[in-house]
């Protein structure tokens, strides 16, 4: 009997993770298209090409 408590012990721990990993990965591509509709790559770009432009001596 205790084998099967186990068992259903260990797969409920593995629905949770699944669902753990999928409502993080759901917010992480929700960050990144929000992101993307308030261009804030342009601001991402500007500031890297700023510091590339610093470290070679140009900016």
């Amino acid at each position: 009997m205790q084998s099967t408590d186990v068992t259903k012990n260990s797969k409920n721990d593995q629905i949770k993770k699944l669902i753990l990993r999928i409502l993080i990965l759901c917010t992480g591509l929700s960050f990144v298209i929000v992101g993307l509709f308030s261009d804030g790559f342009k601001d991402v770009m500007a500031k890297a090409i700023r510091i590339c432009l610093e470290c070679i001596g140009i900016g």
